[in-house]
């Protein structure tokens, strides 16, 4: 699959109602371009595939919105929204926040989360200018996964740049 291809996927998946193949998600993370974490910083909306992983729909539960990157030392994973509908970052959740880091996944290195408080990592990629996938990585999953998998969409008020403005031809 070519990078034009799993982009058009990755679009048809994003809007699917129903179970998605972590295997096809697989596929289309090997053709997206990494990403550095100094071109992800901003605000972002977030959503998750539904592949069967123990997460599935859980984020939603918490009143998960995104996430927030003010800087590579200052990231908030777990942007949620309380009863009046007010954006907070959900640090009990999260057991912390979090920093941005370039880490190889799956050979190649690309803009990470390391969470603060949690063995967790989530490793991204550019779909678009504003669109980014993300898998969820732990101690203790094994190469193969199971992995979370989720998307980022650049939030319309988020003050910072685009990502590489790349056409997503």
């Amino acid at each position: 699959m070519n990078e034009h291809e799993a982009r058009a996927r990755f679009q048809e998946l994003r809007k699917k109602d129903g179970p998605v193949s972590a295997d096809e998600l697989d596929g289309i993370w090997a053709a997206l371009a990494p990403v550095r974490p100094e071109e992800i910083l901003g605000e972002w909306k977030g959503g998750e595939f539904r592949t069967g992983h123990p997460l599935d729909g859980m984020l939603d539960e918490a009143g998960w919105y995104g996430k927030t990157f003010s800087s590579v030392h200052d990231a908030k994973p777990l942007m949620c929204r309380n009863e009046a509908g007010e954006l907070y970052s959900n640090r009990e959740l999260g057991q912390g926040e979090a920093s941005l880091w370039t880490v190889e996944f799956r050979g190649e290195p690309t803009a990470t989360m390391v969470y603060d408080g949690r063995p967790v990592l989530d490793h991204f990629k550019q779909v678009d200018a504003a669109t980014l996938m993300g898998i969820m990585n732990a101690k203790g999953v094994p190469a193969e996964g199971p992995f979370y998998y989720f998307f980022l969409e650049r939030a319309p008020e988020s003050p910072h740049a685009s990502p590489r403005s790349e056409e997503a031809s």
